[in-house]
């Protein structure tokens, strides 16, 4: 299990200090901000580095900012990273299953597909609760280290209706935390003074040249 012990010892990490932190493994923290407040996700480049750098890709390109939470089903699972808000978009760029022995459990974030195992792009779900039957059958990529609860406050859809939600909730904005943090140390760092301005030589003082 070896995503839920990165995800205790990550809990660590953000009770010691958080962001303030130079943790190198911030590149691969995603902040996904909703009405609600900030989720943080925990990203699993160990288990499955093709779908996490394709995420951050995505991140740091902008996909992900103003899409919806088109299919919501409680006590199961959100899903999000349609364009379409229809369920059937993505980015174009499907990727090859990385299916692990990871198991689905509260929290967990992975990749949705089709009946191809190898048809995951840009859609994703977080898992409101265990569910035995999706281990070893979809791509797990990262887990929700903070915010679970505003997770929980996403508009839920009909279940009658695969979960298909009306009015959705979307991502506000997504980013890579390492980004964050950096733009933020940058803005911290003193400004250089402006060069004070002597303005013209005064010509009355000046002699006449001889």
């Amino acid at each position: 299990m070896k995503l839920l012990s990165r995800f205790f010892l990550f809990l660590a990490v953000l009770a010691c200090g958080g962001p303030a932190m130079a943790d190198p493994d911030y590149d691969n923290v995603l902040y996904m901000d909703l009405a609600f407040g900030r989720v943080v996700i925990g990203l699993e480049p160990l288990v499955a580095p093709h779908t996490c750098a394709q995420i951050k890709k995505l991140v740091r390109a902008g996909f992900y900012n103003g899409i919806s939470f088109h299919r919501v089903i409680d006590g199961f699972m959100a899903q999000t990273g349609d364009p379409t808000g229809t369920g059937s978009g993505g980015s174009g760029h499907t990727l090859k299953a990385e299916f692990s022995s990871e198991p689905f459990v509260r929290g967990v974030v992975a990749m949705a597909r089709t009946s191809d195992p190898n048809s995951a792009d840009s859609q994703f779900f977080i898992m409101y609760a265990a569910a035995p039957a999706l281990d070893g059958k979809y791509t797990i990529f990262g887990h929700v280290v903070s915010g679970m609860e505003y997770v929980d406050k996403l508009k839920k859809g009909d279940p009658a209706n695969n979960g298909k939600v009306a009015n959705p909730d979307k991502i506000v904005k997504m980013q890579v935390a390492s980004d964050v943090i950096t733009a933020q140390r940058q803005e911290e760092m003193p400004k250089a003074a402006p060069a004070q301005d002597q303005g013209p030589a005064n010509m009355s003082n000046m002699g006449r040249p001889r």
